[in-house]
């Protein structure tokens, strides 16, 4: 089963190598990792996407942890998820405007054109962009680059949209 975490920490060398190891060192398999600076000077927020049966006994051992401040895992519900990805589809003039017509549909800009392919930005859910790549993916991925999740706890009581097309980013 996958976790989400997010670790306030500290921003001191070394932190995240300690966080890494710990998963590591239990078998556990990172799936995504982003690491950022929070609105307070001198700390980060690192989002964890984690494959685990249980993350209670690790969250503890986390929290123990020299300069980490407050571990949290994020309930699906709870949580505004996001990515970034940029990816570069095989686009042939005949095909661009069939192309960009798809791509708008998932909010992604056109960040580069050459005679043979786009290359679009796009953010959004994880789900989003799984989407966007399977109405892209039957033109031709030359290539693909995503960024790790980011995470942070909702703070309205509704619940999210369900995730199509242009919708749930």
């Amino acid at each position: 089963m996958q976790h989400t975490l997010t670790v306030i920490v500290e921003d001191k060398p070394g932190v995240l190598a300690r966080i890494s190891a710990m998963f590591s060192n239990r078998g556990f398999n990172i799936h995504s990792l982003a690491v950022g600076p929070t609105h307070q000077d001198g700390r980060s927020r690192i989002t964890l996407v984690v494959d685990a049966p249980e993350l209670e006994q690790l969250k503890k051992q986390l929290n123990k942890l020299v300069n980490v401040i407050k571990v949290q895992e994020m309930e699906p519900a709870e949580a505004l998820e996001r990515e970034v990805m940029i990816i570069r589809i095989s686009a042939q003039p005949s095909t661009r405007g069939e192309v960009r017509d798809t791509a708008s549909l998932f909010d992604a800009r056109v960040i580069d054109i050459s005679s043979s392919a786009m290359t679009f930005e796009v953010a959004g859910t994880p789900q989003h962009l799984k989407t966007f790549l399977e109405h892209l993916g039957p033109y031709g991925v030359i290539d693909l680059v995503k960024s790790g999740r980011i995470a942070m706890k909702r703070e309205s009581e509704l619940t999210p949209a369900p995730v199509s097309a242009g919708v749930g980013k």
